[in-house]
């Protein structure tokens, strides 16, 4: 098998294809490994490769599963290899101690045969809609190396658009599966709350927000994943029973007429832009032409005030976190000034307003709810543009200035007391999610949503659709994109 032949290939039919015996899970892996030597130069998504790792599993023998033979890329970010350090796109992290077990999601790909032969990039912490991290440098995007790969699953998205492999494991905390899936031409689903363990070093990702993945080429290929990754394990704080009918199998049953919303206006009130209009105007249209009722509506809450919400999740966690490095020998003056700061915002921030804001998350869920109870799926851009050039989306240099000068020298808790912090912080949230503000409702009710790339830009751009049903309905997400990707195939799309 050459490149090209492998590249006609998504994970499910390579499994095949090592199965039948006509092609060798080593070719597979030299195939992987040659290409990623082609475009790390310039793309960059792999920030740890681990050939001997791929080469010793391959020795002692793959796992008979469905994935067998397949190669396989997991995130430097929450999916832990034991023996390795997981360095969350960090130089503060990046050197501390390995992980003494894998994570589940990484035992169960390596159960299902898969050949794990390095790790993707991501920005520091997973914290943005960017992939541009200090420490291994930015990712960038297959189709216009000038713009991102989006975030925080970005060399994820990079090594599965230039064909280094089918599909990359990835996780979603407020959009870091869909954001990367919709610049780069992908098929990218966050399950629902649940769906997933993320065990089992931690209960739950950010106060149970961040879903387990996958970024994918076929709709097949993430249902099969699924298949492979869903189930709860022992000590899950919250869990979803496997559906009776395997994902993979539920592709293959005929789907029924749906109800869908649809909404192209930027719920915190920033400009869309008009190919992400188009997008959803031309996705609606193709599903009235399938059959589907599809009328604008959408969730009745405050949008700006849902991004505030979100925002106080690192408020939360990137203090811990930091805390935790130092603990474990690592120094706070190596993380990134911006994700100091946020720390240092966190620590100014008072638990009573924490609790009062995750509370928040509940009336964002009866929202959607009621929504759901009037339609099916509810359908909106990714993507409030299409991929930005490298650069854009950070809040301004001089901001971050200003206020890492106030955390230096003490004087931030002036803010505080003056009461402008929330100001800046109300100021914050609508910058950093100015591009990416459709994802994170789906990240704080739990509800799997799943981008699909539906729409390229008249200069030749991916930009994906996202489609959100209720809790549980993970299934009813990959029917619908089954019968979308065989009405308007995408597959052989593939960047030059």
């Amino acid at each position: 098998m050459d490149f090209t032949a492998y590249r006609r290939h998504d994970a499910t039919s390579l499994a095949a294809e090592v199965a039948a015996g006509r092609v060798s899970a080593n070719q597979l892996l030299d195939l992987a490994l040659a290409r990623l030597a082609e475009v790390q130069p310039r793309l960059n998504p792999v920030c740890r490769l681990m050939p001997d790792a791929a080469r010793d599993q391959l020795a002692r023998g793959i796992a008979a599963g469905p994935l067998a033979g397949v190669p396989l890329l997991i995130k430097d970010a929450a999916q832990h290899y034991a023996g390795l350090p997981t360095g969350f796109g960090s130089r503060a992290l990046a050197g501390l101690s390995p992980a003494r077990e894998h994570a589940h999601v990484v035992r169960r790909l390596l159960n299902a045969g898969a050949v794990i032969f390095g790790k993707t990039n991501t920005p520091e912490l997973a914290l943005k809609g960017v992939t541009d991290p200090q420490a291994f440098g930015r990712s960038s995007n297959p189709w216009d190396v000038t713009r991102t790969t989006g975030g925080s699953s970005g060399g994820a998205a990079a090594a599965v658009a230039s064909g280094v492999l089918p599909m990359a494991a990835g996780n979603d905390g407020g959009g870091s599966i869909r954001i990367p899936a919709a610049c780069c031409g992908l098929v990218g689903l966050k399950p629902s709350r649940g769906r997933v363990s993320v065990g089992p070093q931690q209960g739950e990702v950010w106060f149970g927000a961040s879903s387990e993945g996958v970024l994918s080429r076929s709709v097949r290929d993430t249902a099969l994943a699924l298949d492979v990754l869903a189930g709860p394990e022992p000590g899950d704080q919250v869990a979803l029973p496997c559906p009776q009918t395997s994902f993979a199998e539920q592709l293959r049953t005929p789907l029924r007429r749906l109800r869908i919303a649809w909404c192209a206006e930027s719920p915190i009130g920033e400009p869309v832009h008009d190919e992400a209009r188009l997008a959803v105007e031309r996705s609606a249209a193709l599903l009235k032409s399938l059959g589907h009722a599809v009328e604008p509506a959408q969730p009745d809450l405050d949008g700006r005030a849902l991004a505030n919400s979100y925002l106080h999740i690192y408020f939360g966690q990137v203090p811990a976190t930091l805390s935790q490095a130092v603990a474990a020998g690592g120094r706070e003056a190596d993380f990134e000034p911006l994700t100091r700061l946020i720390a240092a915002l966190g620590r100014a921030t008072s638990a009573e307003r924490l609790t009062l804001e995750l509370g928040r998350w509940n009336d964002y869920a009866r929202a959607l709810a009621a929504l759901h109870a009037r339609y099916d799926v509810y359908l909106t851009p990714t993507l409030a543009s299409p991929p930005v050039p490298h650069g854009t989306g950070d809040p301004p240099a001089a901001q971050v200035a200003v206020l890492n000068a106030l955390r230096a020298s003490g004087l931030l808790s002036l803010l505080k007391r003056a009461g402008l912090l929330e100001g800046v912080i109300r100021q914050m949230a609508t910058n950093s999610l100015r591009h990416v503000p459709f994802t994170q409702l789906a990240n704080l009710t739990g509800t799997p949503a799943i981008s699909l790339p539906l729409h390229w830009t008249a200069d030749g751009l991916p930009l994906g659709v996202q489609f959100i049903a209720p809790p549980g309905e993970d299934g009813l997400l990959l029917q619908l994109a089954a019968e979308l990707e065989a009405a308007q195939p995408w597959f052989d799309r593939v960047p030059s």
